[in-house]
């Protein structure tokens, strides 16, 4: 990574996950990087998906990465497409609790480096409302050789919280 100051940023904003994707991708082929995802409410745009890539202020602006967007309240639709997208050779890279009108949606953005040999993931998604039941999940997942990778807590459509984690192992 350069050093400071010889970054340029890009912010892409919006309140579809869908148009998120197709944004990344595009933002992506002009040579960016994934740094950081989040998500809230924002002074005109109420929620709204948030990322910031970067990349290098001189220099090749080549398309090096490629990006997947995954958003589901569902947790067994995202264990699906997590594991696909692990399959495919994707990365985690972050996760983020997307406020909806109706609920909430988890949000993982996942890379593909074009120029490195794919690793392969065996992903395993947990979620529950209980911290109790969590650590005990936690501890079976990383017995049978996962490791963390991310962590969220958003409020469910039906009420209180839930905690989401994102663990991953390599693929045998």
């Amino acid at each position: 990574m350069p050093a400071d100051g010889q970054l340029e940023y890009k912010l892409l904003a919006t309140n579809r996950t869908s148009t998120m994707e197709k944004e990344m991708k595009e933002t992506a082929e002009a040579g960016y990087r994934f740094e950081k995802a989040i998500s809230g409410p924002t002074a005109f745009g109420g929620a709204e998906a948030l990322v910031i890539m970067s990349r290098p202020r001189d220099g090749d602006h080549k398309a090096r990465y490629e990006y997947k967007l995954l958003a589901t309240s569902k947790t067994s639709t995202m264990q699906k497409e997590l594991q696909e997208a692990g399959d495919a050779g994707f990365e985690h890279r972050d996760e983020t609790i997307f406020q909806k009108t109706f609920g909430t949606e988890v949000m993982i953005i996942l890379e593909r480096d074009r120029e490195s040999k794919p690793k392969f993931w065996e992903y395993k998604l947990l979620a529950t409302k209980k911290t109790s039941t969590m650590q005990k999940e936690l501890l079976e997942a990383a017995s049978a050789g996962y490791q963390f990778v991310g962590v969220s807590v958003g409020a469910t459509f039906f009420g209180g919280s839930e905690v989401v984690t994102i663990m991953r192992r390599p693929r045998k």
